[in-house]
């Protein structure tokens, strides 16, 4: 499967606004950052994987709870409430991604039978500094 140029922006579009949201948060919730990262992580979504699919992922019935969580979240930064807006947009994430997990967390765990990473796995595992 190849990646079009477009795609490749919208990937770059979800790196930034997954930075300006860590970044945000790192600066004691400021809204700005967290409304312009909460932007370029949903446009880039979108150009991702299109308009109707990411309409179609965030309003099936079974998904509508943690939609209305997050994209209120999201709303509620906007409006520049953002410790109130990220937690509810976690909440709503928690519940939109909830399959997805164990899945990532298989992924992780299998990132240990790579032989470089086993290695450094082991050195980090070896030392037994109390810092």
């Amino acid at each position: 499967m190849e990646i079009t140029e477009l795609q490749k922006i919208g990937v770059g579009l979800v790196g930034f606004g997954a930075f300006f949201l860590l970044f945000g948060m790192m600066l004691y919730m400021d809204s700005v950052l967290l409304a312009f990262g909460n932007i370029l992580f949903l446009s880039g979504l979108a150009i991702i994987i299109g308009l109707r699919r990411t309409f179609g992922f965030f309003f099936q019935r079974q998904k509508l709870k943690g939609s209305s969580f997050f994209l209120g979240g999201i709303l509620i930064v906007l409006l520049r409430w953002p410790v109130l807006g990220m937690l509810l947009e976690t909440y709503g994430f928690i519940n939109l991604f909830r399959n997805f997990f164990p899945i990532a967390f298989g992924f992780l765990g299998s990132l240990v039978n790579i032989p470089f990473l086993s290695k450094l796995f082991q050195k980090l595992g070896d030392t037994s500094s109390l810092v």
